[in-house]
């Protein structure tokens, strides 16, 4: 097992690159500094072309990053191989040995380290066990279906105990669907056995969630926030993070400092309002020292559907908006509306029952976040764990 830091990491595919900071634009990944505990399971989420396998590759030695180094347990490992790193790798497709049996391939990489032949009996039988492989393990490779295959191929993974680390990269793309969330949990329980440092690469977020226990989300070849799945939910760090986690995005509105006519004479002295429109909108005095300290005009609030509450009837601090479409979705209805030209998303009880096309919608305090930049600000500050430097991780009043 081993710790594995990232330093300055920064890789691209171009020949002549311009500095990171500079030309992030000729980077799969910018510039990044990050921890991967020893004994953790973490996730690399975040959609395709985010750069999420192209870090994994350089973690595992199969890629050369342009800049930075690779440290496991504080050596650097930047000129190793994959071997000499001592880490086992899944891939998207199954790789295993068609001529050998399933109990074969998993004891392939035993043998390379000489283990005497009775601990290798047994380990076998301990890993198929785990993966349900048992009956398959005097079969061919080549006779088993892709979902077998790649069972094989994770199970080979988890076989030996003395690797740094085991990487999975988008392991359940070709296991049937009905399987995948069996697997998911079945790795989890594997982990939790072994307190190896797993690292997952997945687009799912439902994966990430169910596997990790925290997430690292990537895009545009950073890492924007790290955390529990919990805290991307309810504290997501940039806009994108509220857009991708979630069964349904953030709802992003855009503001201003201050508003127009009777409504900025009636207003601009009072602390704590901004402006969409010319509708006064209450933020935190955190919110409001971070917004004064910042000169941006890139300025946004994010509430999640879940978060808005919605009636009939007017209340104090509500907002009128207008139906304009309502989907059953089971446990629950997801409501669009019409917030003075800006369309936006609420969750509802399916019990809820609408009698007109017009709504009132409150925006609870604690669940209204500021953006400035797309980064979130003005939240009370929160302990960094020294996990992660890549991205404004640490929740400030500023920006």
């Amino acid at each position: 097992m081993a710790t594995i830091t990232l330093k300055g990491l920064a890789h691209s595919y171009l020949s002549q690159p311009g500095d990171p900071h500079t030309h992030p634009q000729d980077y799969a990944i910018q510039a990044l500094d990050h921890v991967w505990k020893q004994g953790g399971a973490y996730a690399l989420l975040g959609p395709s072309g985010c750069g999420k396998s192209t870090l994994l590759n350089i973690i595992s030695g199969l890629l050369s990053p342009s800049q930075g180094e690779v440290l496991f347990d504080d050596q650097v490992v930047n000129t190793l191989s994959p071997e000499k790193r001592n880490i086992a790798q899944v891939f998207q497709f199954p790789v295993v040995y068609d001529a050998m049996t399933v109990a074969e391939n998993l004891a392939f990489p035993l043998k390379n380290i000489k283990m005497p032949k009775a601990l290798i009996n047994e380990k076998v039988r301990e890993i198929a066990d785990m993966l349900e492989l048992t009956d398959s393990l005097d079969k061919k490779a080549k006779n088993l279906s892709a979902d077998q295959k790649q069972k094989v191929s994770m199970a080979r993974g988890l076989v030996r105990e003395d690797v740094s680390a085991i990487l999975f990269d988008e392991p359940l793309t070709v296991i049937d669907p009905n399987l995948k969330w069996k697997l998911r949990r079945k790795l989890k329980q594997i982990h939790e056995q072994l307190n190896i440092t797993m690292l997952y690469v997945t687009h799912d977020q439902l994966e990430a969630a169910t596997f990790a226990d925290e997430i690292a989300l990537m895009y545009q070849g950073k890492i924007v926030q790290f955390g529990s799945p919990q805290e991307l939910f309810e504290r997501p760090n940039h806009t994108f993070v509220g857009y991708f986690i979630g069964s349904h995005g953030m709802n992003f509105i855009p503001i201003e400092k201050s508003g127009e006519g009777e409504k900025k004479d009636k207003y601009d002295k009072n602390e704590g309002r901004v402006f969409y429109q010319n509708i006064a909108l209450v933020i935190s005095g955190a919110q409001q020292a971070a917004l004064q300290s910042s000169h941006s005009t890139n300025l946004k609030l994010g509430i999640r559907p879940e978060f808005i509450e919605l009636s009939e009837t007017s209340e104090a601090n509500s907002f009128p908006a207008s139906v304009l479409s309502v989907q059953h979705l089971g446990s629950y209805q997801l409501v669009m509306v019409d917030f003075d030209g800006l369309e936006m998303q609420v969750r509802v009880a399916e019990k809820m029952q609408f009698s007109g096309a017009t709504v009132y919608l409150v925006f609870p305090e604690q669940w209204l976040k500021l953006y400035i930049v797309e980064y979130l600000v003005g939240e009370p500050f929160l302990v960094n764990k020294g996990k992660s430097k890549a991205g404004n991780y640490e929740y400030s009043t500023q920006l």
